[in-house]
């Protein structure tokens, strides 16, 4: 049986069916886009510095497995997420996205500071990474509902005819958050490898304090959805008790949580291949980019990921969200060969020009239109664990082990690409066939 949620195409106007933006609704754009730039600062930096500087300074005594010793604790904060998601999921449909929202920017902040101001291994021994474990599954907890909770605000602010381009406009920041984090490892670095591994390394976790600050200050003023508020009352006055969301959505919407775990199979790989892992392989002994020009091309190719998302949630809202969405990951499975082969190429300029292509192209359809078409999947009332649920188990299986499956695949190659780059497209068709033969059915 067919258990998609279609949104109401004929709610009175206390849903948010209005064709424009309130100030509720711009308030809500705002905490959504600082949320989710910090959420993916602190996760491209923790990447950037799995890639260059984790293994050194808290696997020293693990020799050459220290970087993929690294890249399992970058791993394990993907592990957290659907708990987090799942615990604070439920906080924002039992209790309110606003004490939701404030709970995940908190907990993240404290996570995020506390790595900068660790102490190595050379310090403290084996205490080091353990309590960088502990720290990154915190990380994890609070990350786990963070970008759900922003396209839930926002899709159910936005007006319909608009959600597609607002929700793009949220999925538009994660490569910003990127460009920063990368662009704070590019300025720290600079210093040199000797100083970066001595102390400027932590510089980039440490000034995040002020944008967590921003984000707290930003979110004690929202307000709660219209379609979250009119869902509660209406709930209320038919006498139905709140139950809990994550056990109704595998009662009711078993349908909806498949799609919307294999809907982000393939952006989830893609992006992490290009966010994390290509720093890795870029600077490798068998390739030999210096650190600098490594983190310049992803960098640079990021900017292209803000720029292009907006046109990706454009076309969702004028051709549909699963026709676009699936589009996409199509394309992403064409790409992935051509962009291994380019990340192992030793020319910056081509690397860089292929992740710009990656975000540019292929990322900018698969964000633009995801927002929109997981929010058509859920109702109001389990709408962001939904969200949250499928986005985070997707991103602990996919996301969080995609760089280390892909080192793994290089290394027992013999330092080939092209296993990695074919696990990275088998992963874009994972998410374009069953959305393509969905899209009739699936709301946009």
């Amino acid at each position: 049986m067919l258990d998609i949620y279609v949104m109401d195409t004929h709610a009175p106007a206390a849903v948010p069916a209005q064709d424009r933006m309130t100030s509720g609704a711009r308030r809500a754009l705002f905490a959504a886009i600082t949320g989710t730039v910090i959420e993916w600062y602190d996760y491209a930096l923790y990447g950037a510095a799995a890639a260059l500087v984790i293994g050194p300074l808290f696997f020293a005594g693990v020799g050459p497995g220290a970087t993929l010793a690294a890249f399992a604790t970058f791993a394990v904060g993907f592990v957290a997420r659907p708990l987090g998601g799942i615990l604070i999921g439920h906080i924002g449909d039992r209790i309110g996205r606003r004490p939701a929202m404030l709970l995940t920017i908190l907990v993240m902040g404290v996570a995020t500071v506390g790595i900068g101001l660790l102490p190595t291994s050379a310090a403290v021994g084996v205490l080091a990474p353990v309590l960088l474990i502990l720290l990154r599954l915190l990380q994890g907890l609070g990350a786990g509902a963070e970008l759900a909770g922003a396209m839930t605000i926002v899709a159910e602010f936005a007006p319909r005819h608009r959600r597609g381009l607002l929700t793009s406009l949220v999925l538009a920041t994660p490569p910003a958050g990127i460009v920063l984090a990368t662009g704070a490892f590019l300025w720290a670095s600079s210093a040199g490898e000797t100083v970066l591994l001595d102390w400027a390394w932590r510089l980039p976790f440490l000034v995040s304090v002020v944008l967590f600050a921003l984000a707290v200050f930003i979110r004690r003023r929202l307000e709660e959805t219209p379609e979250y508020v009119v869902a509660q009352r209406r709930a209320e006055e038919r006498g139905e008790r709140q139950k809990v969301p994550v056990v109704e959505l595998f009662r009711r919407h078993k349908t909806s949580l498949g799609l919307g775990f294999l809907s982000v199979t393939g952006h989830n790989a893609l992006n992490y291949s290009m966010a994390v892992f290509a720093l890795s392989l870029m600077t490798s002994e068998a390739v030999g980019l210096d650190h600098g020009s490594a983190l310049a091309a992803v960098t640079i190719g990021s900017v292209f990921g803000i720029l292009g998302t907006p046109l990706g949630g454009w076309a969702a809202d004028r051709f549909g969200a699963a026709r676009i969405l699936a589009l996409g990951s199509g394309l992403g499975a064409l790409f992935a060969f051509p962009l291994f082969s380019a990340l192992a190429s030793g020319d910056a300029l081509l690397a860089g020009a292929a992740i710009s292509a990656g975000y540019g192209i292929i990322i900018a359809l698969t964000s633009g239109s995801q927002g929109s078409y997981l929010a058509s999947l859920f109702p109001a009332r389990e709408r962001y664990s939904g969200i949250a649920l499928t986005r985070e188990a997707n991103g602990a299986i996919v996301a969080g082990f995609t760089p280390l499956t892909a080192a793994w695949l290089i290394q027992v190659t013999g330092g080939e690409v092209w296993a990695a780059a074919a696990f990275v497209a088998a992963c874009c068709l994972l998410s374009a066939i069953p959305v393509a033969l969905w899209t009739s059915r699936a709301v946009h």
